[in-house]
Formats: structure tokens, C-alpha cells, sequence
């Protein structure tokens, strides 16, 4: 289990890759479910030219650990990795990469989703948006993950 937060733009397939070859997972998975969250260049309404993702050094590795942990007593997951962006961010970089390795898929499924989730509604993050007018503002509340919110 790997939990990393970046203050650089990262690659997420090449994350995937580099982890798997480290961890000597070869052989011994079925499934890999893989998320990977990027920033859009809009939110609520309005065109967004950046972000600045501040956290709380070490509560917030901590919060992030204790999710995976929760999701592999919960499933059959073989191993997981999970990288954050923080600092500033700009449209197109990837946000979040949540990769969860499993002997089959629904085990995989399930506890990436479950990780994403609750990384998105536990995790001490707090996004303040750059509007391409110039105007900056914290971001309230994460979406539900669907357009169309309730």
C-alpha cells in the first residue's frame, strides 16, 4: 500500500507501472481497477485558468492511509496505490490516481471506488480556484461525481 502526494504534475500510467514493477506484483493480480481524477479548466458555471490544493502535511497522508486500510479489510485487495496532487495545479494535470490491485475485479471495483469516495469527502484538502478573470474562491463542497447533482 502506497499513499504519495505531489506538488508536481505526475504521470499516472507511469505511476501504475513503476509501482508495480517495485512491488513485484507480477503474476499474482487478476484485476486492476485505476481511477484518475484531472482538473477540468470549469467549475460551478464559470471558467477556471487553476488551482491551489492546500492540505495538512501529515493528517492528511494519515487520512488517506487509514481510507485504504478501511477498504482492504473490506475486500480482497492485493495492493493499492494512491497519489494526490497539491500545491498549484493547472487544467489538463491529473489531480488523483486511485489504482487498486485485486485477484478479481469486483474486489478491485469496490475498493477503488470506496477509496475515491471517501478521499474525496474524509481527506483534509481545500481547493482555491484561480477564474480566468482573475478572481479567486474556495471551493465549498466536492460533487457528487455525477453531472446532474441531488
Amino acid at each position: 500500500m502506497a499513499v504519495k502526494l505531489s506538488d508536481t504534475v505526475f504521470d499516472p500510467w507511469q505511476e501504475i507501472a513503476n509501482h508495480q514493477q517495485a512491488a513485484g506484483m507480477a503474476g499474482k493480480y487478476g484485476a486492476t481497477a485505476v481511477f484518475v481524477g484531472t482538473m477540468r479548466d470549469f467549475n460551478q458555471g464559470d471558467a477556471v485558468s487553476g488551482m491551489y490544493l492546500e492540505h495538512y502535511p501529515g493528517m492528511t497522508e494519515k487520512q488517506l492511509m487509514h481510507i485504504v486500510e478501511q477498504a482492504t479489510s473490506q475486500w480482497l485487495v492485493l495492493d493499492t496505490l494512491v497519489v494526490h496532487r497539491v500545491g498549484r495545479i493547472e487544467p489538463n494535470d491529473s489531480l488523483v490516481l486511485v489504482a487498486v490491485w485485486s485477484e478479481h475485479r469486483g474486489d478491485a471495483f469496490d475498493a477503488s471506488r470506496f477509496i475515491m469516495e471517501n478521499l474525496k469527502s474524509r481527506a483534509p484538502f481545500w481547493k482555491r480556484e484561480t477564474l480566468t478573470n482573475g478572481e479567486q474562491r474556495w471551493v465549498d463542497k466536492n460533487s457528487s461525481g455525477y453531472k446532474h447533482q441531488s
